[in-house]
C-alpha cells in the first residue's frame, strides 16, 4: 500500500467489490484502498470481512462491510443500494463473484441442462442485478466505473466447464452493452479476463504435472497472481482509463496469444 504518501489515483472514490475476502477480490480491495478509495467489502462472511477491514484500516485505508450472499438474490442489487444509501453514490463497482461446480459442469454431452442453467444464471445474475442498481443510481451523475471480472474461459473454447465459459462470455457481452448504452450517462464499463491465477483454491487443485504442462502454453512462463488482476482493475477503475469503455483486457501471461503450436515449438526448441 502507498497510504500516507502521494495522493492515490482513486482518492476519495467509493468502491464496492463482491467476493472480496480472499483471492482476486481481496487483492482488489487492498489495491483500491491503498490508492485512496473507501472500499466496501461485499461478502457473506462478516467475520472474515472484518479481518480484511482491520488490515486495511491498520494500513491507513478506509473499508466497510456490506452484505452480498450468492445464495440470497436479494443481495445482488441490495449491496449496491446499501452503499448508495450510506454514501449517496457509488463510483467503482467491481463484480468479482463467479463460481462453477466441476462435478456438474462438463462438456456439452455430459452436462445436464438443469445444472447448466443453474450455474450459468448464478454467475450472470449477480452482475446483471448489481449493474442495474449502480446504473440506476449513478446515470447522469457521472463518474461510475464498472469493472467486471470475466475470464479467458469466456474467450477461448474449452473441453469442459461449458456453463462457466458461456457465463463469462455473456458477462463480456453485458460489459460491452453497458458501455455503449450508458456512456453518455457518465458510465464506463470494462472487463478484466484472468487466465490461471494462483489463488489458494487453484494451487490446491493443480498437480505439479498439470502445472508444468499448463505453463508450457503461457509465454510469460508463470501463473498469475491476484495482484496482477488487481492492477488491471485499478487501471479500469481509475481516471487512468478515462477514455476507455467497453474494453476487454486479457490478463493471462499471453495464453492464447500465439499459434496453437506454441507449446510444441517450445518443446522442440528445447530438444534441439
Amino acid at each position: 500500500m502507498r497510504l500516507g504518501q502521494d495522493m492515490g489515483i482513486v482518492e476519495g472514490k467509493i468502491a464496492a467489490i463482491t467476493a472480496s475476502t480472499r483471492g482476486i477480490g481481496l487483492a482488489c480491495a487492498k489495491r483500491l484502498a491503498g490508492e485512496g478509495a473507501k472500499v466496501y467489502l461485499a461478502a457473506r462472511n462478516q467475520e472474515r470481512a472484518q479481518g480484511v477491514i482491520d488490515q486495511i484500516r491498520e494500513a491507513g485505508g478506509m473499508a466497510e462491510f456490506v452484505r452480498f450472499d450468492a445464495a440470497d438474490q436479494e443481495t445482488y442489487a441490495g449491496f449496491v443500494n446499501d452503499v448508495v444509501a450510506r454514501e449517496g453514490r457509488i463510483d467503482i463497482l467491481v463484480n468479482n463473484y463467479g463460481s462453477t461446480d466441476v462435478s456438474r459442469d462438463h462438456d456439452i454431452l455430459n452436462t445436464k441442462f438443469s445444472d447448466f442453467s443453474e450455474i450459468l444464471l448464478d454467475d450472470i445474475r449477480s452482475v446483471w442485478d448489481s449493474t442495474q442498481a449502480a446504473v440506476a443510481a449513478m446515470a447522469d451523475k457521472g463518474g461510475l466505473s464498472i469493472v467486471n471480472i470475466a475470464s479467458t474461459g469466456g474467450i477461448y473454447p474449452d473441453l469442459s466447464r461449458e456453463s462457466y465459459g458461456l457465463a463469462k462470455a455473456a458477462i463480456i457481452r453485458l460489459t460491452k452493452d453497458t458501455a455503449i448504452q450508458y456512456a453518455r450517462k457518465g458510465v464506463r464499463a470494462n472487463a478484466v479476463c484472468p487466465g490461471c491465477i494462483a489463488t489458494d483454491a487453484v494451487k490446491r487443485n493443480m498437480s505439479e504435472e498439470f502445472t508444468k504442462a499448463f505453463l508450457s502454453t503461457v509465454p510469460l512462463g508463470r501463473l498469475g497472481e491476484p495482484e496482477d488482476i488487481a492492477n488491471a482493475v485499478l487501471f479500469y477503475a481509475s481516471d487512468m482509463s478515462a477514455y476507455v469503455t467497453g474494453g476487454v483486457m486479457e490478463c493471462s501471461g499471453g495464453s492464447g496469444l500465439g499459434t496453437p503450436m506454441y507449446p510444441l515449438y517450445q518443446a522442440m526448441s528445447r530438444k534441439g
